[in-house]
């Protein structure tokens, strides 16, 4: 178990490899190699074989629902939920009752059911185990609110899902704090799991194309199904950290070193794998706040924006697709430099969408927005 020094460890890591200009080194290739273009893979060729080079990295860790049951999904469909006002007089954190009735209008509008825990029980089978991975590594001032989290624990319980059948999943002791999220507020059997970038028990598997060995954390390989709770922030290397990012750095054991080249293609590589592509059923953004610059850390409070607003997808490409025109706007209205000016475009996301993880085109993303 990690504890909170090693989350201060981590988090002044992360600085002083943003500092340094660890994105502006060169991608480093190896294994069964294919070269990364700028904006993605350079041919569908390159995408091709580095889809040949994953399927046969090792023995198959894909995970397979429970039988009879198929997962709800929907390609490029993402809801967002809006509502002024939403944030505590603090202006950090939500509203409880507003963070769930913003949840439950965006899952019963992706889902078409009539509540959140029928809209809940597409994703996840009372059979399930299931890893919930949240995201504080900006502590309390931009963390995965409590909020929204706790809702949606209680209605995959509710669901039939056992208690004991769940499992929170972050890195650190210090960023779980940052959620608010813990042993004491987690609906009872609830476990938390702090991996501390260890904590695994699958055979270390060498990522193809870059030569870096690494393995997934324990919380992650052991679960069935994966629930996924994002921010919208811009980051110092890649240039955006949402969806993808959370669960390929946020899960394993040697995150530090897959961000050379802006981390890309290496996030749509490690999303690639089996053990998360066929486990991550929903991505949930926490979008009441927005950070425009200054990420993933809390280094510019400036420019975090409220946002007031939740998105739910099961397509994580086309939420990093928003989310990174977000934060591009965000940074055009307060005249901050282009993240691709500063040398950090978050090209991952067209490599991901090569690689057949969802959809980057902005004009095949349905983006259905309702404001409570």
């Amino acid at each position: 178990m990690a504890n909170e020094s090693g989350g201060n460890r981590a988090e002044a890591e992360v600085s002083r490899r943003i500092d340094e200009g660890v994105g502006r080194r060169g991608f480093v290739a190896g294994g069964a190699a294919f070269v990364a273009g700028a904006t993605g893979f350079a041919s569908m060729l390159d995408a091709k074989a580095a889809i040949a080079a994953i399927e046969s990295a090792g023995p198959n860790l894909a995970a397979v629902p429970p039988a009879g049951f198929v997962p709800f999904s929907a390609p490029g469909r993402i809801v967002k939920v809006s509502k002024a006002d939403c944030l505590q007089p603090n202006k950090l954190y939500p509203k409880p009752e507003d963070a769930k009735a913003m949840l439950t209008r965006a899952m019963t509008e992706l889902t078409g059911k009539p509540d959140l825990i029928t809209a809940v029980k597409e994703f996840v089978h009372a059979d399930d185990v299931v890893v919930v991975k949240v995201n504080g590594i900006a502590l309390r001032n931009m963390g995965t609110n409590k909020e929204l989290v706790l809702p949606f624990l209680q209605a995959m319980i509710d669901g039939g899902v056992p208690a004991n059948h769940i499992t929170v999943l972050e890195q650190y002791g210090g960023f779980l704090d940052g959620t608010r999220v813990n042993a004491t507020n987690v609906p009872a059997g609830v476990k938390i799991s702090l991996h501390g970038n260890g904590d695994a028990t699958m055979a270390p598997r060498t990522i193809a194309g870059t030569g870096v060995p690494m393995q997934f954390c324990r919380a992650l390989t052991e679960a069935t199904a994966a629930i996924n709770f994002s921010l919208i922030k811009d980051h110092g290397i890649c240039g955006y950290t949402g969806c993808l990012k959370n669960m390929t750095h946020g899960c394993q054991t040697v995150p530090h070193n897959f961000h050379l080249h802006h981390a890309s293609p290496q996030i749509a590589l490690l999303y690639a794998q089996d053990i998360v592509k066929t486990r991550v059923r929903l991505n949930i953004t926490d979008g009441f706040k927005l950070m425009a610059d200054g990420g993933p850390l809390y280094r510019q409070p400036q420019y975090v924006f409220p946002h007031e607003s939740v998105y739910v997808t099961t397509d994580p490409v086309a939420m990093d697709a928003i989310g990174h025109d977000l934060v591009a706007a965000a940074r055009a209205e307060h005249r901050l430099p282009s993240l691709e000016t500063l040398g950090r475009p978050a090209a991952y996301i067209q490599a991901a969408a090569d690689l057949g993880l969802g959809i980057a085109d902005r004009s095949q993303i349905q983006l259905r927005s309702v404001t409570l």
